[in-house]
């Protein structure tokens, strides 16, 4: 094989592709990117695959002569990265797997392996495709991975539970302490989906996290000018009983859907509240950040007391042996119950940072009952926090 391809193209989608690399291989070729430069079509394809995830990237080379490689993901990646902008020539001539690198400040030999043994993405020949606007899935992504369960012992909560119709896209999220539910509407232009009947599928947040990546990498490229088209981004997403691909352009991306029923959210979020709390976001976020810091020494437990007489929101954190700390807040307050409730902290000031408005509410019932957060205007996203129980 022998190629040119830009640095600069080269060494992002390599750092993208090389997402997919397992951290600890149960083969060794699985720690290589297979290169599979196209003569016919000029262009040069990375792939990784870790047996659940798999990224193809697709960019533009001038070819001499095709064929196929791997080679070491990290050291190879390791040196395109260093290399000066420019093109740089890729050729194999020496045999035995070395690939040979040629930039303007030198040359780099690096041995890999041969392509043989190299697993195939999963493909799907027969299953449901729909068309995502990018807008709009990145927009429902924002609003939920954040809420996502880390234990992988509950596989099916370690993903975004997506709801999919014609012209809406609902996405769900649960670690069991929170929920967060955001709708979006389907941008999407195309006219090549019939009526579409609903559609449900749980994706894990590992590999939407790589999709937020590759839509990250289309924009960059749109805004440095390497595409004209101001139409939407449109993504398509195919799937069958046990994979989910994501398409967008030449990039792909492969992942395993998550198995198991995802639970009836929609059942734990409360129809009717006795208060409502109308306030600030900034303000609330900054005194929530302030006090966190001492809250963190003390399993980072927030206080709240609601005044609906002053119509003030208090926050205080009492950790002994360490110190305390208040603040209050002014608040449009509907009622005068319930008086005191407290939160995780944490768990409060990572729903409100993906908000986009400048004013919240907060739909309260009694002290330990779920809260509802949402923001007033922009996004429609509800946020249900579970309020931790006071000891008195």
């Amino acid at each position: 094989m022998k190629f040119i391809v830009e640095q600069d193209k080269l060494s992002s989608n390599l750092s993208w592709v090389s997402r997919a690399i397992p951290s600890r291989p149960n083969h060794p070729i699985l720690s290589n990117i297979l290169m599979d430069v196209d003569a016919e079509n000029q262009r040069l394809n990375l792939t990784a695959f870790d047996l659940s995830l798999g990224i193809r990237a697709s960019i533009p080379a001038t070819v001499e002569e095709g064929g196929t490689l791997t080679v070491p993901a990290k050291l190879f990646n390791d040196i395109v990265s260093r290399l000066p902008g420019g093109e740089i020539t890729l050729d194999d001539d020496m045999g035995d797997a070395i690939i040979t690198l040629t930039s303007s400040s030198g040359r780099y030999q690096v041995r890999g392996m041969g392509a043989e043994e190299y697993p195939e993405l999963p493909s799907i020949q027969a299953g449901d495709s729909v068309h995502l606007a990018a807008e709009s899935l990145i927009s429902g992504l924002k609003g939920t991975l954040f809420a996502t369960s880390p234990d992988e012992t509950k596989q099916v909560l370690t993903g975004v539970h997506l709801k999919v119709q014609n012209n809406t896209i609902e996405f769900a999220s649960t670690d069991g302490h929170r929920l967060a539910v955001v709708q979006t509407e389907n941008l999407s232009e195309t006219e090549t989906d019939e009526e579409l009947e609903e559609v449900e599928v749980t994706i894990p947040a590992r590999a939407l996290r790589e999709v937020e990546r590759m839509v990250a990498m289309r924009s960059v490229e749109t805004s440095h000018g390497a595409s004209k088209n101001d139409s939407p981004v449109v993504i398509t997403l195919r799937f069958d009983e046990s994979q989910v691909i994501f398409e967008l352009g030449e990039q792909r991306l492969n992942t395993r859907k998550l198995e198991g029923a995802y639970p009836a959210y929609q059942t734990l979020i409360p129809q009717k509240f006795l208060n409502q709390i109308n306030l600030d976001r900034r303000s609330f976020v900054g005194a929530l950040e302030r006090i966190a810091v001492l809250a963190s020494q003390k399993n980072d437990i927030v206080k709240c007391t609601v005044d609906h007489v002053n119509q003030q929101i208090s926050l205080s954190v009492e950790a002994a042996d360490v110190g305390n700390a208040l603040e209050s807040l002014p608040a449009q307050i509907s009622a005068d119950k319930p008086e005191e409730l407290a939160f995780n902290v944490k768990y409060l000031l990572e729903g409100l940072k993906v908000f986009n408005t400048s004013e919240i509410s907060l739909q309260l019932n009694a002290a330990t009952s779920p809260v509802i957060v949402n923001p007033l205007g922009g996004i429609k996203m509800t946020y249900l926090v579970m309020p931790v129980q006071l000891r008195n």
